[in-house]
């Protein structure tokens, strides 16, 4: 049986997503580094990487998905700053960072990890940093290299005005291709809905 390399995530609106097309086409024109820059329209939150499953397993992560939404609000999050891992002298991933309703999507993901840690899902051993990945640094650049991509990205103010608003969880499948990864969604859960307000 074919298998599926699958994750979840939160899809990020198209206005993000312009916004940290401009954002990489800022760090493109400084200087020209060894590094795989992320296709603006393919970023994403990721909440959980699965791997590869077996397609008839989608139901079962999906329930465990709905289990972790049914607690969790709809919340919302923005983006600001620019960081790197490991560290700015080393430079291997370049990332934006998130700020905002964080205590919701970290209960969000942890539940996840939870949940799917039943299903035999190996959890997660490093504690989980909310970010956007925007480019990954090849392996023949240098420790010069990497260090000079450190400082443009200490030296580049970036705060998006677009609003992530999370109202759902998805289950994404990806396909490897020579052009990059092609992203589709298995399926779609939607967060809690608070009650509406009663009227006066």
């Amino acid at each position: 049986m074919e298998q599926i390399r699958s994750f979840i995530a939160i899809e990020l609106p198209d206005e993000l997503k312009l916004e940290l097309s401009q954002l990489e086409a800022r760090l493109k024109s400084d200087q020209q580094f060894r590094v795989k820059w992320v296709k603006p329209d393919s970023i994403h939150l990721t909440l959980k990487f699965l791997g590869n499953i077996a397609p008839d397993r989608t139901s079962e992560i999906t329930g465990a998905m709905e289990k972790a939404a049914q607690v969790v609000a709809p919340f919302q999050l923005k983006v600001k700053d620019l960081g790197v891992f490991p560290n700015l002298r080393r430079v291997q991933v370049v990332w934006v960072g998130l700020t905002g309703e964080i205590d919701k999507l970290v209960q969000l993901q942890q539940r996840l990890e939870s949940n799917l840690a039943r299903l035999g899902f190996t959890p997660e051993s490093r504690p989980f940093v909310s970010h956007l990945t925007l480019a990954r640094v090849h392996e023949p650049a240098s420790a010069e290299e990497r260090q000079r991509l450190g400082e443009l990205i200490t030296g580049t103010n970036f705060k998006a005005k677009t609003i992530i608003e999370v109202a759902a969880i998805n289950l994404m499948k990806s396909q490897l291709t020579r052009q990059g990864a092609i992203y589709s969604r298995i399926s779609s859960v939607r967060l809690k809905m608070p009650p509406p307000s009663a009227a006066t």
